[in-house]
């Protein structure tokens, strides 16, 4: 196991110099980093793109202070996590986080994903029902809903451009790491609102970025979404993705957000036969958790303590 005090871009501490449990957990044939904070019910936390653990900071204090083991997972292939050659596929990314779950030697986890995470809960939620007490997705339609917007919305294309110049060999690892990462730094600052993250927490995210193979890692699931579009382990999965989630969901998004336009993420619930709540935060870009994490902390938990969540 790494010792977590060594100097690190990803064992790192909260803002504020709050000190959270860094440690490794085994699942699904890999090495997950985690990041852990409080006792309580589990509450498993999903980064997305271009980002790692640290997304969920904010988080990660309220979520303890609110009586909840708070655990922030690095992906495959992100962050502290292991860089395997290959699993970067939705359905075994998805086993690496009900894996990660029963490696915390918890019965069962809520899973609040953001972007690519937000894929993974969705995912998760329909292969594995029984270890998901509760669903929050951010930034992210159900993946049935991802697929028909990308293929029939012409404003959901272009505003995922990046995904289809990830299909590149090689070039967008090179692009991404360039000028220490850069690049990561613009897309989080494009992608944000009008408050979007600070200087400091943008260049922590081109540190990790820039860790070797990252870049090839962080693209791999987003070449296999495009890729498998019209293969039949594409079409059987998104075939899969037809069951429905049957745990409360909550939905959240933001109106501004440029990447994930609203009306691809709204009707996910549709494949929700559970109470399903959608909340749109006016004013927020792709990064609601981030741009005012007080509101969107807050609306989480108290949806996590309602026992009687409405649609």
């Amino acid at each position: 196991m790494t010792d977590p005090a060594a100097p690190s871009p990803v064992r790192i501490d909260l803002p504020d110099g709050t000190r959270v449990t860094h440690r490794d957990v085994a699942a699904n044939g890999a090495r997950f980093h985690i990041a852990e904070l409080g006792d309580g019910p589990l509450v498993l936390l999903l980064h997305g793109f271009p980002q790692f653990w640290w997304t969920w900071r904010h988080q990660l204090t309220a979520l303890a202070d609110a009586g909840y083991r708070a655990v922030a997972m690095d992906l495959r292939g992100v962050g502290g996590s292991d860089r395997t050659p290959r699993g970067y596929d939705p359905a075994n990314l998805a086993l690496d986080v009900t894996g990660v779950i029963r490696s915390l030697g918890e019965p069962d986890a809520a899973l609040v994903g953001h972007d690519l995470g937000g894929y993974l809960a969705w995912t998760a939620a329909a292969m594995r029902p029984k270890l998901v007490r509760r669903l929050a997705v951010v930034s992210m339609p159900h993946p049935r809903r991802w697929r028909a917007a990308m293929l029939r919305d012409a404003r959901q294309t272009a505003a995922s451009s990046y995904v289809w110049g990830f299909q590149r060999p090689w070039l967008p690892e090179r692009q991404l790491t360039a000028d220490g990462g850069a690049l990561v730094g613009r897309l989080i600052r494009d992608w944000s609102g009008p408050r979007p993250p600070e200087d400091a927490d943008v260049e922590t995210y081109q540190r990790a970025m820039c860790i070797p193979s990252t870049a090839h890692c962080s693209i791999e699931p987003y070449r296999w979404l495009v890729r498998s579009l019209a293969r039949p382990d594409g079409v059987q999965f998104y075939r899969r993705m037809k069951r429905p989630v049957r745990v409360p969901t909550l939905h959240l998004h933001g109106s501004l957000d440029p990447v994930t336009r609203t009306r691809s993420a709204a009707g996910s619930g549709e494949y929700v036969e559970a109470p399903y709540r959608w909340r749109l935060f006016d004013g927020l870009g792709h990064f609601p958790h981030e741009e005012d994490p007080a509101a969107f902390s807050a609306e989480l938990v108290n949806w996590l303590k309602d026992p009687e969540p409405d649609r």
